[in-house]
């Protein structure tokens, strides 16, 4: 009998090309799982992520859900796929799920956080994991701009994805920026992101708290609905999916 099953996993995605798989190689997350599911199973497997995470972003409560027909128990399961994955992608959690439950079409909200390592303090064990940005920040302006994030609106300028047709409105809950140390954490909130989103809003803010743009820009950035009009695109390492409620 087929049943539906949620995954949810942690990854370093150092040295993968994003979430989604690609015909032109094996070393994106959702080729890994799948290849793998399907030598434990037996049978051809499709998993979907709550989202399609970019080349280098990484995970620490990425939820996927695939289908299989299999009398295999969660709890073998789970250990099955910890004992042959890779050690940068851990399985967190296995678990049956309702038939109608689909990890991206069924997902309400999802945070990310982006880590900016503020100094000139060498960042040696967490390079991989933070954008080393050592410019002196007013985080009060950042501040200031974030206020003007949240709510529905038209993402555009912060996304470098071709639109085709489909909105591009989505719904930010809440921005938070707080110093930890020599780092300085921007979370994001919403119901859903588009392509290179939540980079291009750190690059954005990173411009305001570097004196680049005023404070005031988000507003005049959303109306024009042009990419160019945005800060640059943060690099991925330095993002990483949180969790996501359904």
């Amino acid at each position: 009998m087929e049943r539906n099953f949620r995954l949810t996993l942690a990854y370093d995605g150092t040295r993968y090309r994003g979430w989604q798989r690609q015909g032109n190689t094996p070393d994106t997350i959702q080729s890994k799982l799948e290849n793998l599911l399907g030598r434990l199973l037996g049978q051809n497997v499709e998993i979907h992520g709550s989202g399609r995470t970019d080349a280098g972003v990484h995970a620490a409560g990425q939820v996927a859900s695939f289908r299989a027909d299999t009398d295999m128990d969660c709890s073998a399961l789970l250990k099955a796929i910890r004992e042959y994955l890779p050690e940068d992608i851990g399985a967190l959690s296995l678990e049956e799920a309702p038939a109608r439950f689909h990890a991206r079409l069924s997902a309400k909200e999802k945070t990310y956080v982006y880590r900016v390592w503020n100094s000139d303090v060498p960042c040696v064990f967490e390079r991989r994991y933070v954008y080393i940005y050592p410019a002196p920040l007013d985080t009060d302006a950042m501040r200031r701009a974030a206020e003007d994030l949240p709510g529905r609106h038209d993402f555009s300028a912060f996304s470098s994805g071709k639109k085709k047709g489909r909105s591009a409105e989505r719904a930010l809950r809440s921005v938070r920026i707080e110093r930890v140390g020599e780092e300085l954490r921007i979370t994001y909130t919403g119901d859903g992101f588009l392509y290179n989103m939540a980079r291009i809003l750190t690059g954005t803010l990173l411009e305001i708290g570097s004196g680049e743009r005023p404070a005031d820009d988000i507003g005049r950035i959303f109306q024009s609905r042009s990419r160019a009009e945005a800060g640059f695109t943060a690099p991925a390492k330095g993002l990483c999916l949180m969790s996501v409620r359904y």
